[in-house]
């Protein structure tokens, strides 16, 4: 995916307060408009103005544009960091078709529902927007339920028409068991409503981060399980730690690395609970003293072990 520089696309400056980029956008229309242009790539250009101009002339838009966007060059090859737009809050919804970039950017920003007017021709009352914002959280936090104080960035027009972020911080109680991809509401936590509107609501989509033991997969949870040669051929209880608590593991006499222990219901504890999958992985002592070393020549010749052999003897 190629980077595109929607400022030069339009001829301002990075800095243009909104109304120059309204007054660009208007300019460069009239002049390229397929109804009226006898410019051969008329509408290829107007497609790409009116691409720069749903993102520059939108303030949420542009706030995240200038912050992924700040360090490329145009056709140069782009490709959004991971989770780039968590902390961004938007509000609206974006139903454009343009180019990938775009799509990539904000095919999924702002996902609030507009509200329309209530009451009847005597007074305007309008719920407020709903707003959208993606958060991060640690696994921790999903399993076992927290309270935290995030940090949410949100777009804003000075006086002179620049557009620039603002921040401001939530304590949100986070439930036990929410899951990777989940929608929680925060009542009237979105855009303040006309009149005696209520405000809107603020949408918090949940995402965890990557753990170090653990990998997510829905509401389940896999770990590698290291055991024992001895663990893997006799059986054995071992002990899994499972954040506050430890549970204890059976493993079935003659386990073989590379072998799967499903755990149900002890995953992520949602309101259908997940699974525990082990990753079983036998692991070899090293034989770093004598003693060691008469084991393993031991094993070598009583065993008689080969297991390259079809039949593993």
């Amino acid at each position: 995916m190629q980077y595109k520089d929607y400022y030069q696309i339009l001829g301002v400056n990075r800095d243009a307060a909104q109304a120059d980029i309204k007054k660009a956008f208007r300019k460069l229309a009239r002049k390229f408009h397929p109804d009226v242009s006898k410019e051969v790539d008329a509408e290829a250009r107007m497609k790409e103005l009116n691409e720069a101009n749903a993102v520059l002339s939108d303030t949420e838009k542009r706030a995240a544009y200038d912050q992924l966007g700040q360090n490329y060059r145009p056709g140069e090859e782009f490709q959004p960091p991971p989770n780039w737009d968590a902390g961004f809050e938007f509000s609206g919804a974006n139903n454009a078709d343009f180019s990938d970039l775009f799509s990539q950017l904000f095919g999924k920003m702002g996902t609030g529902e507009k509200r329309g007017r209530e009451g009847d021709n005597r007074s305007f009352h309008s719920r407020g927007e709903d707003h959208h914002a993606k958060i991060m959280l640690d696994l921790e936090d999903a399993f076992l339920g927290a309270t935290r104080q995030i940090s949410l960035r949100t777009p804003n027009v000075d006086a002179q028409g620049h557009v620039g972020l603002i921040t401001h911080t939530l304590n949100v109680k986070i439930p036990k068991g929410v899951y990777e991809g989940q929608i929680m509401r925060l009542v009237g936590k979105g855009s303040p409503g006309v009149g005696d509107g209520k405000p809107g609501d603020l949408l918090l989509e949940l995402h965890i981060n990557p753990h170090p033991r653990f990998r997510v997969d829905g509401c389940n949870l896999y770990i590698k399980l290291p055991v024992t040669p001895w663990e893997a051929v006799l059986g054995a209880m071992v002990p899994v730690n499972l954040f506050e608590n430890d549970i204890r593991v059976r493993i079935p006499e003659g386990t073989q690395s590379g072998q799967q222990l499903r755990l149900r219901g002890k995953g992520i504890p949602s309101k259908t609970p997940g699974d525990l999958i082990l990753d079983l992985q036998v692991v070899l002592p090293s034989a770093t003293t004598q003693k060691a070393r008469e084991i393993y020549e031991s094993m070598a010749r009583e065993l008689a072990f080969n297991p390259r052999n079809d039949n593993g003897s």
